[in-house]
Formats: structure tokens, sequence, C-alpha cells
């Protein structure tokens, strides 16, 4: 019976990969042509007007867009906000390129790479009708530490001045880092070291351009204005949002942030992932936020082939251990729980290859310095690695955890309340009673569950989650997880969950990025050798790389997916 069921799966979903094909479409209101209806694209011309309904288990924390670090209220926010420089709204990997937003041009860089002088374009107005000035651009980069943002001090802390401001963020001022000059509307930074990636970062929603007299404190449920299509009128976590065409907005740079089709977005919360499928189905909303259950994908090829897209995202799941906590402090252990881990099994509640791939290392393929890498697979090891994953190796993770000591040690796996993780987190629960372990699964609602496994005061010893690219380098899978700088005790704001910190890593880390600004080959098999140094020390267990299965309505037309930011709210349209 099990076998009938996974082929079953394996069948629909790959009715769901030829059905659901993706079309390239990166026209803009302006220029976008009538489009024929193949493919998933359900409606056959551009329509402007109407309201996008979208639904969420719930909403994605705070409103604040210098604060939140959550993958649903960021792709909310890049059609609602501005920064310098934004990556391309364009379809697949063309989405990846930084291109100019605010500022008129990419600068050349000056001294050597220390030095970018941006030219902020005239006439661009917030929400709220004032116009963007130069006071606003710097008041935001120093808002970057005063609000404490996750990534102050991993993307922003090469700026001059930031060491003084990682130190004391309510007097942050950036002196001699982020200079502005009125009378010809430049801002000039001055970076410690050269940076590959600093376009990257600036083009990171952490770096959105908010009014100056923005208050330098979360702001909760109270989204600032911003400068896009696009503003946020209301916001409840507990039961929705609601958005609308920003007045003032006007087009000046198509590919960084074009005009929107639909007048309103509205966003429900409160349902489960199971009801949320359903009402999709039936039309009751435009598109579902969260994962589509493994159960449903039957249901999806047989019956709604045309309204479901898949993609490929640089995104992954993940299994965290707190190198902090016992028994997870012991090497020994976290490579045991490396060799034990059914990694196809994780793919399978994933949705099986159609929906993702088996990943044994951190960096994904597309990436550069991506290798075929798998030490933690049956008949491998460090000596003799595979170069892919075939079979968990549960006598290797016994001797290992018997070594160790830490036999019946009480573990708990805190993982997202929703269908898919929760099957996931059965798994690996039983994965960790097998290798000696008391262990319980403990499932937190998913807009919280990320904050919550990120504070140490929590003593999370394990935890399962996905992470989605900031952008499309090695470095967001590295130092982004994994820097010691991304390390904050106490803090909602430590994406280095682990809590992982080894200066020979940290050392190469800081070698491969300063190496890539001159030779990027160089770079990405500095990169790797990264990768495979922080695999020995095994601080995670990678489990897959996804792809993301969207499911949308009948009348949404002109599916629209990016790389970083998967649908691009601005560019559907509605009937």
């Amino acid at each position: 019976m099990g076998r009938l069921f996974r082929r079953s799966i394996l069948s629909s979903l790959a009715l769901l990969l030829a059905a659901a094909a993706p079309v390239p479409a990166d026209q803009t209101p302006a220029d976008a042509p009538p489009l024929i209806a193949p493919g998933g694209q359900t409606l056959g011309s551009p329509h402007r007007g109407g309201t996008l309904r979208l639904t969420a288990d719930a909403g994605a924390g705070t409103a604040d867009p210098q604060v939140n670090y959550n993958s649903e209220m960021i792709t909310l926010g890049v059609v609602v906000y501005d920064g310098l420089t934004a990556f391309a709204k364009r379809p697949g990997e063309a989405s990846n390129i930084p291109v100019a937003d605010l500022a008129e041009a990419l600068p050349e860089p000056q001294d050597g790479g220390l030095t970018y002088v941006f030219h902020l374009r005239p006439g661009i107005r917030f929400s709220s009708g004032r116009e963007v000035g130069v006071r606003d651009v710097v008041a935001s980069f120093q808002r970057i530490f005063k609000v404490n943002s996750p990534t102050a001090g991993g993307f922003y802390g090469g700026i001059v001045g930031a060491d003084a401001c990682l130190k004391d963020g309510p007097n942050c001022t950036l002196a001699g880092g982020v200079v502005g000059n009125e009378a010809d509307r430049t801002i000039t930074f001055h970076l410690t070291h050269p940076d590959a990636e600093f376009f990257d970062k600036l083009s990171f929603p952490h770096a959105y351009v908010l009014p100056a007299d923005t208050p330098a404190h979360d702001l909760g449920n109270n989204a600032p204005p911003g400068t896009g299509p696009y503003r946020i009128v209301s916001y409840d976590p507990n039961h929705g949002m609601t958005v609308e065409r920003n007045p003032y907005f006007k087009v000046w740079a198509p590919e960084a942030q074009p005009d929107g089709y639909a007048d309103h977005i509205v966003y429900s919360y409160g349902l489960t992932d199971e009801a949320e499928v359903t009402a999709t189905e039936n039309g009751n909303f435009d598109y579902m936020y969260d994962n589509v259950p493994l159960d449903r994908y039957g249901e999806l090829g047989d019956r709604f082939p045309d309204q479901v897209h898949i993609n490929d995202i640089f995104g992954m799941f993940y299994l965290i251990m707190n190198v902090n906590l016992p028994p997870f402090n012991n090497i020994k252990v976290r490579q045991a729980v490396n060799y034990a881990v059914n990694r196809r099994a994780m793919q399978t509640f994933y949705g099986g290859p159609a929906a993702g791939s088996v990943l044994c290392q951190n960096i994904p393929s597309g990436l550069s310095g991506y290798e075929p890498y798998c030490p933690y697979t049956k008949g491998a090891d460090f000596a003799h690695p595979a170069t892919e994953w075939k079979a968990p190796d549960l006598a290797r993770a016994k001797q290992l955890v018997a070594e160790s000591g830490t036999k019946g040690m009480h573990v708990t796996l805190v993982v997202p309340n929703r269908a898919v993780e929760i099957a996931m987190g059965t798994t690996l629960q039983n994965m960790l009673r097998s290798l000696g372990y008391d262990a319980d699964v403990k499932a937190i609602a998913f807009a919280i569950q990320f904050t919550y496994i990120q504070n140490t005061n929590n003593k999370v010893q394990i935890s399962l989650s996905d992470w989605y690219a900031d952008y499309a380098e090695p470095s967001d899978f590295l130092t982004a997880l994994y820097g010691c700088e991304n390390f904050h005790p106490g803090s909602d704001s430590s994406v280095n969950i682990s809590g992982y910190c080894s200066k020979p890593v940290q050392a190469l880390f800081d070698q491969a990025a300063l190496v890539s600004v001159t030779d990027k080959k160089a770079g990405a098999a500095l990169w790797a050798k990264a990768d495979r140094m922080m695999l020995q020390d095994a601080p995670a267990a990678p489990l897959i790389k996804m792809k993301k299965i969207d499911l949308v309505s009948k009348r949404l037309g002109n599916f629209y997916n990016t790389n970083l930011y998967h649908m691009l709210f601005s560019q559907v349209w509605v009937q």
C-alpha cells in the first residue's frame, strides 16, 4: 500500500511539473501584449484593477521593513519599498542582478573598491507625499543600527563607522561612512574593505530608504511610508493586512520597480495550510503563501494542474543544532545526526523529486562555490566523500553517539506547526529516538517559530527551519547562517541559530569574500573549501534544496516568478 501511494504521489507531481511549466512574463502594465493561456496562465490579457487576495496561516511578525526577516513579509515589501539599488524585477535568473533604483545609476567603485558615490533621483515621493531626499538615505542607514536590524553587522558592518554603531546603536551616526550632500544630491559610502557583494547588500530589504523622521525602534504593526507602487494601510498579524496603491508613485525605473496591476492587495490570516488549499482551489483566494501539504498533490495534479506553478528558487530545509547546549555541544552527536537523517524521506514529505532535491552541503546547486560533495551518506566519510547522498548510515551514527556518552539525554525538536514540517518533525523525532535519545517534538506557530529558535533565552536544542536566499551568493548560506558576527545571544535577531563560531572557518569566509572582489573563480573555490570545512563541524544538517510550488486561483493571470522574491505581487493581474 505504501509503495502504491508513493507512486501515485510522484506521478501526480510529474503531471504538475509538466502542466505548470513557468511561462516567462516580463512585461509591465504599460507594455504588456495580450497573452494566451497555456501553462498555467489563467487569464489571456492584461487587466488593471481589482483586488489580489492572498492567504497565509498567520502574519509574519513586525511590519518594520528594516527589522523583519521573514520571507512572507519580504515578498510583500518589495512592492512597497525601494532602496538605492534593487534586484531586477525580472523573471528567473535575471532577478538575481542588482540594478539602480532610487539611485540614478550603479556607480563605479573608487579608491580600489572602498568608495561609492550614488546620485539620488529627483522627484520621487514617499506614500505620505513628501519628496525623498539625501537626508532620508543617510538616516535610513543609521537606523539599521539603531533598531539592531538582523543584518546590521553581517551586511553593513563593513561601512566606516559601523563598529561604533554596533557597540552603541542608539547613538549611531556612521560618521565618515555614509556622507550626504544635499546640494548635488549625492550619498557617498566609505568601506573598510572592498566588498564584491556591496550592491547585493544595498538591494536587500533592510536597506530600504524610509523617511528620516521614522522612529528609531521596531514599529510593530505600523508600517512606515515607502516609495513603491503600493502602501500598507493596515496590519493585524492575527487577522490580515490591507494594501492599496501609493497615490504618489510613478515609474522611474521599470526594471527596478514597475507599476502594479491590482488596485488592492488583501492578506487574510488564520486558516490552516489544508484549508488554504481548498479556499484557493475554490477561488476564495488568489494565492497561498504556505507550502502545499503533501496529501493534496494528487488532487492538484488531477483537478487543478493549470493553477499550479513550480519554479526553482534558492531555498533549503535544514536541521539546526545548538552547538552550545547538550547533547549537541558534542561534535560527535552533530555528526551522528548528519549520518542518521533520511534526506530522501524529507524530500518525499516536501513533495518528491519534482518539488526538491536532496541536499548534502550548505551551498545549493546553482550558486558559485557549489561542488557535488557528500560525506554524510552510507559508504562515505570525509576521507572518502561521495558526490551524492545514497542512504542513512545508522550504524556509524549509533557508534558516534555511544562514543559521545550522551545516549539517553532528553532532546526537544522545535518545528513550525505546518503539515509538511510536522511530518518531517515526526520522522526526525523517530530518528533521534533510534539513536538513543528521549526525543519529543514541539510545534510552534510558523509566524513566530523562526524568531523563537533564534533567541538563546529559549534554550532550543535542535530545530527545523527553511531558509530563502537574501541574494544569489554562497555567502548567504555560509556567512549569513554561520558567521560569528551573526550570533547575538538573547536576541530574536540572531540568524546564526546554531551559535556556531569557528575562527578558522570565519577566516576562510573572510578570505573568500575578499578574493571574490577581484577573482570570482578563485573566490568560489574558497567558498567550496569553507563549506567542506564547516560540514565537518556539523552545526546543522542540510536536508533538501526546495523548489517553490505555488497554487493560485483561476482568475489570476500573468504568473510572474523571481528567484529571490517568488511570485511578484505587482505583476500578476486578477479579474
